[in-house]
């Protein structure tokens, strides 16, 4: 038997079953599900990191948007809302579209 203690897509236990095999599941509470999805967040973006190709890369990308999604809902933000923060800051701050790779500020002046 393989022990997985960990948050999965809302398909995986039919998917399970559809292989005839069984598996047992609950329902996580609002506190549970918070902290499940930020643990899922790290290990999808562990798996990002460890990609060894373009494929892997954007299919684990995939991946931590969909958890992205379902933490922006679990703070009551619609992915509508969200967006319209990321706009806001890339036009106040920018985005990383021009690669500045900041060295150092001499705080002297």
């Amino acid at each position: 038997m393989l022990v997985y203690n960990k948050l999965v897509r809302d398909r995986i236990p039919q998917i399970i079953e559809a292989k005839g095999k069984t598996g047992r599941t609950r329902i996580l509470d609002e506190v549970e599900y918070h902290t499940q999805l930020k643990l899922k967040l790290s290990e999808e973006t562990t798996e990002y990191l460890r990609a060894e190709n373009t494929e892997e890369a954007l299919e684990e990308l995939s991946d931590i948007l969909e958890v992205v999604r379902a933490l922006a809902a679990a703070h009551g933000a619609s992915w509508e809302e969200l967006e319209a923060l990321r706009e806001q800051k890339a036009e106040k701050r920018g985005g990383f579209e021009e690669r500045v790779f900041l060295i150092d500020v001499d705080e002297g002046a």
